[in-house]
């Protein structure tokens, strides 16, 4: 197949605007799928996490054939804190499918991946979806697209891209709102006539970029990316132009492209298609593949520095040991360095401290996704409250600073802007949304984000979204207040019993049960007041040889608060980590001893 016949295109666009949703109409349309398979939503999001959060974590690639042209899709994430995914896969096409909610229009994550897109000099073609949804606006919203491209600065090429209207979900698109239709055949159609081809030299000496890393348990690393020139072929010698300027030699075993969800083995492949190749143990991303006699490096993009950093530790608790796979300080490092060969956007650094890690991420989602994953792979470990990452620009402490957007009842606007007032964010914008909603739109710095998320779904009864995006770094804005609340501590090691806990739970809100194995120092509860107080929830009702009418009632507790990972990693104070294990997810304070911790406390005080 010469490169003629071949267009690369990366579907961009904000969270949950309906990217993956699309590229199932795509694969449904092109007949990849068997009339009677089954196959389920969001085919593309194979990883759980993915499908329990119902977001799209990794890149992944697909193709379909259409008219004799090979289609390579590639399906981006849309969260803000998995940017470093979308940047480098963009090297890798010629073209995006820029996907815009037609209720929403285009939000902040849209800008920044629209900007990358645009620096690229990508072709855009955009999409206007879920024109089905009651309130959609989606000629209102291609004028905000239009406004956006033009505040970016795109050439006249690029302005005039072609819009298209869908509701992924319905698998229908068409190219005027008043037509008819019940395919997506024109996006297929639009996509040929308005990508070119790629722009490769197939005579020349083979090269190729590498720009995502997969595993697999019988072939080991498998590289993928685009071949920029000449042919590959399988058992190929090749040369391996390395990050640090260093050029190794290797040779290539499999050679793999790819036809719908299936990676095909093939002999060799021509300048333009994207391809997988296995047989190079050590390759990692951004790294260049070439022909033996000529080792020629190709730039790779610069991935934006991460801008949030948490420590990950041996888990040091009386509980230590007991329910994970991996606890040791050289599994966790392992773990760590190895994660590293595929996520760009990651800094791992040692410490003093030979059990700990700082580990550094695009935001709070990033890392915990991170977390999630070692704790379903076994591994036990605590990890830190986030910290943003501070920046000295011209002698001058800078913060990172992020585009917030939200969109809330009207009955909470008042409260919500108070609250992010507080935590240093200033309006930008606001606007009426659907009825009895108002978007608002803010700068605020990322310390200000941090234990938010929770508080804002609470304030708007569920009802409310937000989002955000890293704008730039500013000078330090000044103090953030901390939570407002303290917590409820267990004194004493044991299992937990109603009678305690009918105790503690007069002081505030429960975060176990009975029956539980708690430890001192292990947060218990959440208390109603501004300060921690221990409690022994272990504690049982004395027993007495007198019978009083009603003493033998069964006490009553309200049921525990449930915290997710990233509601408790939120939640956590400067004093405080997350115990993560495969089993169970803790709250402690860093000094169990109560003792000691009280002595700690009145130590910082007089030193303040």
């Amino acid at each position: 197949m010469n490169n003629q016949n071949i267009r690369n295109i990366a579907i961009i666009a904000h969270v949950d605007h309906g990217k993956t949703t699309l590229v199932d109409a795509l694969l449904h349309q092109s007949h990849v799928f068997r009339e009677n398979e089954q196959v389920a939503e969001r085919v593309m999001d194979s990883n759980d996490l993915e499908r329990e959060r119902g977001i799209t974590i990794l890149s992944k690639n697909t193709s379909v054939m259409y008219n004799g042209v090979k289609i390579n899709i590639v399906d981006t994430p849309g969260h803000a804190d998995f940017e470093g995914e979308v940047e480098r896969v963009l090297k890798t096409v010629d073209g995006v499918l820029l996907v815009v909610d037609a209720f929403d229009g285009p939000m902040p994550q849209t800008r920044e991946v629209l900007k990358k897109a645009l620096a690229l000099n990508l072709q855009p073609i955009v999409v206007i979806n879920k024109i089905d949804r009651p309130g959609a606006q989606p000629l209102k919203a291609v004028d905000k697209v239009l406004e956006l491209f033009i505040d970016l600065g795109a050439n006249d090429e690029q302005l005039d891209f072609p819009v298209i209207y869908a509701s992924a979900k319905n698998g229908i698109a068409k190219m005027n709102l008043d037509d008819e239709s019940d395919n997506i055949t024109c996006i297929f159609d639009t996509i040929i006539s308005h990508i070119d081809p790629p722009k490769c030299d197939i005579e020349g000496p083979m090269q190729l970029l590498v720009s995502n890393i997969n595993y697999d348990d019988y072939l080991g690393r498998i590289a993928i990316g685009r071949v920029e020139r000449g042919t590959i072929k399988a058992g190929q010698s090749v040369s391996i132009c390395k990050e640090n300027g260093k050029v190794e030699q290797g040779k290539l075993a499999k050679l793999f492209t790819y036809q719908g969800l299936k990676r095909v083995e093939a002999e060799e492949i021509k300048a333009g298609d994207i391809v997988a190749v296995s047989g190079i143990p050590n390759i990692n991303i951004g790294e260049t593949i070439c022909d033996f006699e000529h080792p020629e490096k190709i730039d790779f993009v610069n991935i934006d520095e991460p801008t949030v950093s948490m420590t990950f530790s041996v888990n040091d608790g009386p509980l230590a040991g007991k329910e994970g796979k991996f606890v040791t300080s050289r599994h966790i490092r392992d773990r760590l360095f190895k994660e590293l060969e595929r996520n760009v956007s990651l800094r791992v650094k040692e410490t003093d401290k030979a059990e700990s890690f700082e580990v550094c991420g695009r935001g709070e989602l990033h890392l915990s996704v991170l977390i999630e994953t070692m704790r379903r792979e076994g591994f036990e470990l605590v990890v830190s409250r986030p910290k943003v990452i501070f920046k000295d620009i011209d002698g001058v402490k800078c913060e990172p600073i992020e585009t917030l957007s939200v969109n809330v009842p009207d009955d909470s606007v008042g409260n919500v802007i108070e609250k992010i007032g507080r935590r240093k964010g200033e309006m930008v914008n606001m606007e009426p949304a659907e009825p009895g909603h108002t978007k608002i739109e803010f700068t605020i710095p990322a310390r200000g984000l941090i234990g938010y998320r929770t508080e804002f779904l609470t304030d708007t009864k569920g009802e409310g979204r937000m989002s955000s995006v890293f704008k730039d770094y500013e000078p330090y804005k000044g103090e953030i207040q901390a939570r407002t609340r303290g917590v409820i501590v267990a004194f004493e090691a044991g299992t937990s019993i109603t009678y305690g806990l009918y105790n503690a739970q007069l002081r505030g809100e429960l975060l176990i049960g009975a029956g539980v194995q708690v430890y001192e120092g292990m947060i218990v509860g959440i208390n109603s007041r501004n300060e921690d107080i221990s409690i022994n929830v272990c504690k049982e009702k004395h027993l007495t040889n007198t019978r009083a009418s009603g003493s033998d009632d069964a006490l009553r507790l309200v049921p525990p608060v449930k915290m997710s990972l990233e509601q408790s990693i939120e939640f956590i104070a400067d004093d405080e980590l997350v115990e993560v294990t495969p089993e169970n997810i803790r709250l402690r304070k860093k000094i169990l001893d109560t003792k000691t911790r009280e002595r700690e406390a009145r130590r910082n005080q007089s030193a303040d």
